[in-house]
């Protein structure tokens, strides 16, 4: 799951949806993940993805900062529209693959996009019910059910399911966690040891550290490295890795011949 920063909506509109299909068709191309189902709504996503060669923050971040890009240039905006750390969580039983389905399918329903399932147009629910979707891969889904019809019947039955609630997580990671990752990145068993590195190395690893997601504050709490550093480290790097990445970013063209969002997605 990734969401708005502060909650906000990260879609204002059907042309922004589209153009999010369109650039998670994209990205599933280029990374070779398999998308069993999805969820849009207003500030934020839902995917349930099968990974391939790509990690899943490789995955987010290919997702993330193209659609980010145009959203900002469409809206004048400047800023990050997502929230720092994307949400997930592993599926290994079949069981839980299935309350995790339903959950996803069912969301814009519980959330009142929709008032029975199917309806909502910008999730997988149409691509199970018509058997496959341009992007979803029913496949799986439908030979573990034995069937389409025992799986649509199961996808509408009423439940109280609780898979990864976003309202009741907190996004930030704990010192212990981060103190975990920066052992592992950087070999330092303490601040002692991590302010024996070169100036140029610790600022290396500031940027990795903030790429695992720990927060600036984090970086320089645990680090010993100052927050004007940290800050200004991280803010040369997001710029660099910025001019890399507008050069693959989707342009408002690409709509023309986008998916047209009454199929099945």
């Amino acid at each position: 799951m990734i969401r708005g920063i502060n909650r906000q909506n990260i879609f204002e509109t059907d042309e922004d949806r589209r153009y999010f299909m369109t650039v998670l068709n994209r990205c599933r191309e280029i990374s070779g993940f398999r998308l069993h189902a999805f969820a849009l709504m207003s500030n934020h996503v839902h995917l349930l993805i099968e990974p391939n060669d790509e990690p899943l923050d490789i995955i987010f971040k290919r997702i993330g900062t193209r659609y980010a890009v145009w959203f900002n240039r469409k809206y004048q905006r400047a800023g990050h529209l997502f929230q720092d750390r994307y949400r997930s969580e592993c599926v290994e039983t079949d069981e839980y693959y299935k309350t995790v389905l339903r959950y996803i399918l069912q969301n814009p329903m519980k959330a009142g996009l929709e008032s029975s399932p199917g309806n909502y147009k910008w999730s997988s629910y149409a691509a199970y019910i018509k058997g496959q979707g341009i992007l979803t891969d029913t496949e799986y889904a439908t030979d573990l059910f034995g069937g389409k019809e025992a799986l649509i019947d199961y996808l509408a039955q009423d439940n109280d399911d609780h898979v990864m609630d976003e309202g009741d997580h907190d996004w930030r990671l704990r010192d212990d966690e981060a103190r975990t990752i920066i052992n592992r990145i950087t070999n330092c068993a303490s601040v002692s040891d991590f302010q024996r590195l070169d100036a140029s190395v610790q600022k290396e690893y500031a940027w990795a550290l903030y790429q695992e997601k720990l927060s600036l504050g984090q970086i320089a709490r645990l680090t010993g490295l100052s927050k004007a550093t940290v800050f200004r480290t991280v803010r040369r790097q997001r710029d660099m890795s910025f001019e890399e990445e507008t050069d693959l970013i989707l342009r408002e063209s690409d709509l023309e011949d986008g998916y047209d969002a009454d199929l099945a997605w």
